[in-house]
């Protein structure tokens, strides 16, 4: 078996750094490393002891229960709410006994260990949907997007929210008798418009709540929603009749309500395993006690969870760049051209370097962000997000490149991941929202002015 790459020299090669380094004691060791480990290992023992078993835990979970459903349920397209695959229910079923569908809360509520309470939950859920979505994007999105129908309730600190409506479902998900929430901003007429305060300032609202005795009736559409056929209550938000979005209020909305119905979900591009619903509410009766925190705060309620979910979208970015780099590396190995393989070519490994140096960068910059994002800002977790996902594109095409030919074959992979890669630039704002998302959070330290600018970057 060959011990090194055309181009290089073998470890026990006098002119070899392994070799060499070795023979240095104190003080030329304590500023070398030499260390012939996975870079993934290595970086889960730079993380604390709580996270890294996280990462392990969700490493496995996405290999042995994700990764075998991925290509099949891919192939397969669309599919009603009413005919999905029984795997989706299995894997459904299987997450929520091993906690994939509650680790957002601490035990005995949650499945979170409360060794991990210390560490900011955003932190964590990138952690997991990395891993998630580095086997398959689409049943990463079906597990993920539970959570931001979730994150209204817990940002809204309400007790009596989270026993109504969340201590049900987290119940029956450990059972292992999932039930999902969804996460119901988008309409037909509004889509980045409600990502970006200066856009709201001019939306008209489509779905509008109208005040009635004891609660309230809903009217309108939402349209684009992960999760919204599969979930059994949805968290809402619509205006106040005759008002604007300054008045936009959240709504749990449980699915057996009279008049909501799924009335389709979209073929779409990528991330085909996780369905995006179309939710029609004609006259819904929402009572005053499934009001989320007040009437008229669902505006600061829905800035404050993309806050928070956007650091997650740069961690599917990161997932999916490394999935195409190592589906580069492999090809490369295997692949052969005249009498090297691919990988032999110094040219193939100045590619492969950029696109293991680029998904790394990615990395480092969503953990600096995601370790200090207890109560994330809008300019950190907008950068990372727009950052993250643009060069994980370009990572991902250039796995495609190097591919040739083969890479638009199903079966290996980067086709898929090609179309799964696109949609993280479009959710939680398309990217150049999240530009001037960037810029909103950041203008005074850019309006015009006589003096000199003390704001650094």
């Amino acid at each position: 078996m060959r011990d090194h790459l055309h181009g290089h020299l073998p470890d026990d090669h006098p002119l070899a750094p392994a070799a060499r380094l070795a023979e240095f004691r104190w003080p030329v060791r304590a500023f070398v490393n030499y260390r012939r480990d996975d870079l993934w290992a290595a970086d889960c023992r730079r993380l604390p002891r709580p996270l890294a078993r996280l990462r392990r835990r969700a490493r496995a979970f996405a290999e042995t229960r994700i990764r075998p459903l991925s290509a099949e349920l891919d192939l397969l397209g669309h599919w009603s709410p009413q005919e999905r695959p029984p795997a989706i229910d299995h894997l459904l079923a299987e997450a929520g006994r091993a906690g994939w569908l509650t680790h957002v809360l601490p035990r005995p509520v949650g499945s979170m260990p409360w060794s991990a309470v210390r560490y900011p939950l955003v932190w964590q859920a990138s952690l997991v949907i990395e891993e998630f979505a580095r086997a398959c994007g689409g049943l990463m999105l079906l597990l993920s997007a539970h959570h931001l129908g979730v994150m209204p309730l817990l940002l809204s600190g309400q007790l009596k929210d989270l026993r109504r409506h969340l201590l049900p479902i987290y119940r029956g998900c450990r059972r292992g008798d999932w039930r999902l929430m969804a996460f119901a901003i988008t309409e037909p007429g509004a889509g980045s418009d409600v990502e970006d305060g200066h856009g709201a300032a001019s939306a008209r609202p489509g779905l509008v709540a109208r005040r009635v005795e004891g609660g309230w009736r809903l009217c309108g559409s939402k349209c684009y929603i992960s999760g919204g056929d599969l979930a059994d209550r949805l968290t809402v938000f619509a205006a106040i009749e005759g008002q604007g979005l300054d008045s936009w209020t959240c709504f749990v909305v449980p699915a057996d309500s009279a008049g909501f119905r799924v009335a389709r979900t979209e073929l779409k591009m990528g991330m085909r395993a996780s369905g995006a619903a179309q939710l029609e509410f004609d006259e819904v009766f929402v009572p005053d006690d499934n009001v989320v925190g007040a009437v008229g705060q669902g505006w600061t309620l829905n800035r404050a969870v993309l806050n928070a979910s956007r650091l997650p979208v740069a961690a599917m970015g990161v997932g999916l760049a490394r999935a195409a780099t190592e589906c580069a590396i492999e090809f490369a190995r295997s692949y052969h051209l005249g009498p090297r393989a691919l990988v032999d070519y110094q040219d193939v490994q100045l590619e492969l370097a950029e696109m293991v140096a680029e998904t790394r960068a990615m990395r480092s910059l969503l953990w600096q962000e995601a370790r200090h994002a207890r109560a994330p800002r809008q300019l950190h977790s907008a950068l990372v997000k727009f950052h993250a996902t643009d060069r994980a594109q370009q990572v991902v095409e250039r796995a495609m490149a190097l591919l040739g030919d083969h890479g638009g074959r199903h079966e290996l992979t980067i086709e898929r991941i090609f179309r799964d890669i696109r949609l993280t630039r479009i959710f939680e704002g398309t990217n150049d929202i999240n530009r001037l998302a960037l810029i909103e959070d950041w203008q005074h330290a850019l309006l015009p002015t006589d003096r000199p600018s003390h704001s650094g970057v």
